[in-house]
């Protein structure tokens, strides 16, 4: 057991004064869900729902050399992206393992916010600084400097733009804008990790419990409700993103989690792991690596990560995230099997539930897409 205290967000009096259950997350005190996960899910899907992910890890670079640094420090072309606009990328070790992966946000010409996942947030902070060795760069640790609020679903624009005079309408996806949301400034991101169109408002911390307050009663008549971190997790597997630790790790690299889009060989300079990446999508090509497959289940069963997925009696793969699906009405998972097995309606697959064999219907990526 660790000995360290649970670090609490800006919103923790929020969360108990609407009775959340709460868990340790990556070291954080963090709502799990306020009442019915099940409940929550299904506003966002429907309606919208407000979360508190401020346990996110937050990290700026800047400088002359801020685009360079990051370009030799991940795998994606960061010089590219245009002030106002974001991307999906992964920061490797040098064999193509996966350290995290993140968002990175261009506020200016020489300005980035990185955001790394909570549980890997100081070894991305850790390692963006040593790369920064020769660059006219400065990596700052700024997960202090934030809090971070999400509204997700379809009634999410609508409930932000009472609150803002910021141009919702202009903001494209994976693009971000500095405004003010109910007297509180922020910077407005449109990215999302629940398949459902939605916001993210990174903020001081001394403004979040006034901007969950003003969120949530501008949001009661469209039915916002405040969601935790397991109907999150339901959305982002129904939505096929996703999750490190599960789908993503260091024994993975991009081109083994099937993510071999976000590494890109043709920008200038090396970059951390650019070698061992190249064989990788070697192999990938010639030998192809287990592929992240979707699997619901025909009967009532619930798979979990770590169970094995079978077909004639043998071990073919293995279940990385397994819920029940409140929008499917089934259980579904997420797994990597042999590529002889992963194409969709492929029969005779199963998942071993504690010795059982399981039948399930191998499908395509993702189990849910929200209707434009």
């Amino acid at each position: 057991m660790s000995s360290t205290p649970l670090r609490h967000t800006a919103l923790d009096a929020a969360h108990r004064a609407l009775g959340a259950t709460m868990t340790d997350f990556a070291g954080w005190d963090m709502p799990l869900r306020y009442g019915s996960e099940r409940d929550e899910h299904t506003a966002v899907r429907t309606r919208a729902g407000l979360f508190d992910l401020s346990h996110m890890g937050e990290i700026t670079v800047t400088g002359p050399a801020a685009a360079a640094l990051l370009d030799h420090a991940l795998v994606g072309n960061i010089g590219t992206v245009t002030p106002g606009r974001a991307r999906y990328t992964m920061i490797c070790r040098e064999d193509g393992g996966i350290l995290d992966d993140l968002i990175v946000y261009r506020l200016a010409e020489t300005e980035y916010l990185v955001v790394a996942n909570a549980s890997n947030a100081q070894v991305v902070l850790d390692a963006l600084t040593e790369r920064a060795a020769g660059f006219d760069a400065e990596v700052r640790d700024d997960r202090d400097a934030y809090a971070l609020l999400a509204v997700q679903g379809p009634e999410s624009a609508g409930i932000l733009k009472g609150l803002t005079d910021a141009g919702l309408d202009g903001l494209k996806y994976y693009a971000g804008l500095p405004g003010t949301v109910a007297g509180v400034p922020a910077l407005i991101a449109r990215t999302g990790y629940t398949g459902e169109d939605g916001f993210e408002l990174f903020v001081a911390p001394d403004g979040a419990a006034r901007l969950w307050q003003a969120l949530t009663e501008a949001g009661a008549a469209a039915g916002l409700v405040p969601c935790g971190l397991s109907c999150r997790d339901t959305l982002r597997l129904e939505a096929g993103m996703p999750l490190y630790g599960h789908e993503l790790s260091t024994a993975l690299t991009p081109f083994d989690a099937g993510l071999g889009r976000v590494v890109k060989f043709e920008k200038e300079g090396d970059f951390v792991g650019r070698a061992a990446l190249e064989q990788a999508a070697v192999r990938a090509r010639d030998n192809p690596p287990r592929v992240l497959v979707g699997l619901v289940a025909e009967g009532r069963r619930v798979p979990r990560a770590g169970y094995a997925v079978v077909a004639d009696g043998q071990v073919i793969g293995e279940v990385t995230s397994g819920a029940p699906s409140p929008t499917l009405g089934k259980p579904i998972a997420m797994a990597y099997v042999d590529a002889a097995h992963a194409a969709p309606g492929t029969a005779g697959v199963g998942v071993d539930i504690r010795g059982s064999h399981e039948p399930y219907e191998v499908v395509a990526l993702p189990f849910y897409r929200r209707q434009k």
